[in-house]
């Protein structure tokens, strides 16, 4: 059997395939700061949503924030806090006597500080909305209120997460451990308090 040539030659250069593909670009910090989510206080009527909240933000800030998640007794360097400041239910859409669709709005404040100082080194605001619509079931809408609570949160928890790992993707973090410790003024809008451990 005789295979003719075409002229054309190919060359393959560098170190060929691997098993797998090809290795992923070393991303990693050499060190993730160990977080301790604490309790979130609540100043809303919902009761215990701050139960949900906080294990919101613990599963949001394990998988992609950049931060190893660890109880508050297990050596933190950061601990957390934060406060569900508010949640309203604007209507949306309605008529005289019905209304069709209403909103969750959560607003929440968090604020991270060094375990050894004490010093806030992360505050932010962060809002969740969800819809949802109403049915003639009164005790269906309050399960339709609630999903749309918990998606509201979920929304939060993935914000702040987004938003702490852009901080430390910026080398913020270590700029602010870095400044010298002194007393701070509260942020715009009142930091939440501080909680006690």
């Amino acid at each position: 059997m005789t295979i003719t040539g075409c002229g054309y030659q190919f060359r393959v250069q560098g170190a060929g395939p691997t098993v797998g593909g090809a290795p992923e670009a070393e991303t990693k910090r050499p060190h993730a700061p160990r977080l301790a989510i604490l309790p979130i206080a609540n100043s809303t009527y919902e009761a215990n949503f701050e139960v949900k909240l906080a294990n919101y933000l613990r599963r949001e800030f394990s998988a992609g924030a950049g931060a190893e998640i660890v109880g508050p007794s297990a050596g933190a360097d950061l601990y957390m806090s934060g406060q569900i400041m508010q949640i309203l239910l604007p209507t949306l859409s309605f008529d005289q006597t019905t209304t069709f669709e209403s909103r969750v709005e959560m607003l929440v404040s968090v604020r991270i500080e060094e375990a050894k100082t004490k010093k806030v080194v992360w505050y932010q605001v962060a809002k969740g909305t969800s819809e949802f619509f109403l049915t003639q079931d009164l005790q269906f809408n309050r399960v339709l209120q609630n999903r749309a609570l918990e998606q509201a949160g979920r929304f939060v928890a993935e914000d702040l997460a987004s938003r702490f790992l852009l901080f430390l993707d910026t080398g913020e973090l270590e700029k602010a451990l870095q400044r010298p410790v002194k007393a701070e003024a509260a942020p715009a809008g009142g930091a939440p308090p501080a909680l006690a451990r």
